[in-house]
């Protein structure tokens, strides 16, 4: 009896080592994020209180952590915050479950938007496809990361009297909002393309002839092709967004205080890299991991759906 492409795709997957070893680091990240209430509970602190400056002797005049290394012991993990005096693998574990939450609910919105639109323009066609395609071409034209940090915000000032403080749902809805706008384009060109192909198929034709719904038509014969793209370029677009979220949390345009956030913190350890650049090691080091094993795993899945794509 035959495999299916999926189980296929499933063997030629597990023996890809780099791929396995990537989703299994990708999956730990994963895991810290969903069960960061409960690692605070073990540990025994959370990521706000200012331990530092409630316990005497943790930090100097100076605010930075009298003990070397950042203050790192088996207290304190990872070491306290400078002048804040914060735990700071609390703040790493919350703020790794802050950037996936937003990467994941901006690359999903990404996501199904890509969908409608790139398969709607490319199955249809006609009038319809020229101006879904223009409505793309339009909104790619604008610089990402310079519309993010300008956009954020005026958005922001629309919701929020300048003298109030905006509450963390909303800054979060804000950004996912920006973030989402300007994130489907290239998937939805990708979809396009893929879908002109598949429509000129004879799967396609016969489901026409049989006098198919268009709407079953891209449900069971157009997007069970599309899969591929759409997965291998997920696990790209997700990374990205988490870089892009640290990016404007880092210019002051993101998550604020006292919200834990890889950006903010790489903001505070770009302050006190001189005197405590042990700080900085942290963040940094966890973004590098997750960033390189999403792409490592995002290669890996493409050449485990298509061998000959090579690497």
């Amino acid at each position: 009896m035959g495999r299916s492409p999926g189980q296929l795709m499933w063997i030629r997957f597990k023996r890809d080592r780099t791929g396995v070893i990537s989703a299994l680091i990708v999956l730990a990240f994963f895991a810290v994020a969903l069960l960061a209430p409960l690692i605070s509970k073990l540990y025994g602190k959370d990521a706000y209180t200012r331990y530092g400056q409630t316990i005497p002797g943790l930090l100097n005049d100076n605010g930075y952590p009298v003990k070397p290394n950042g203050g790192i012991s088996s207290e304190y993990w990872f070491g306290l915050e400078p002048d804040l005096g914060r735990d700071v693998f609390m703040q790493l574990v919350y703020g790794i479950r802050t950037s996936l939450s937003l990467a994941i609910a901006i690359t999903l919105l990404s996501v199904i938007t890509a969908i409608v639109i790139g398969v709607a323009g490319g199955y249809i066609g006609g009038r319809t496809d020229y101006l879904l395609g223009r409505l793309t071409d339009l909104m790619m034209s604008f610089p990402n990361q310079l519309f993010f940090i300008a956009f954020t915000p005026v958005i922001t000032a629309l919701f929020v009297d300048p003298r109030d403080e905006m509450p963390t749902w909303m800054r979060a809805c804000v950004l996912i909002y920006v973030m989402w706008l300007l994130g489907w384009m290239t998937l939805a060109r990708l979809l396009r393309g893929q879908t002109l192909s598949l429509r000129e198929r004879e799967f396609v034709e016969a489901a026409k002839v049989a006098g198919t719904p268009p709407s079953r038509i891209i449900r069971k014969e157009l997007l069970p092709n599309l899969v591929t793209p759409i997965l291998v370029q997920s696990t790209y677009m997700l990374p990205n967004n988490v870089t892009a979220i640290a990016g404007l949390s880092f210019l002051g345009v993101g998550m604020l205080e006292p919200t834990p956030d890889w950006g903010r913190m790489f903001a505070t350890g770009a302050d006190v890299y001189q005197s405590d650049i042990t700080y900085m090691f942290f963040p940094g080091g966890a973004m590098v991991i997750f960033i390189l094993a999403f792409n490592l795993l995002g290669d890996s899945v493409r050449d485990a759906f298509d061998p000959k794509s090579g690497r």
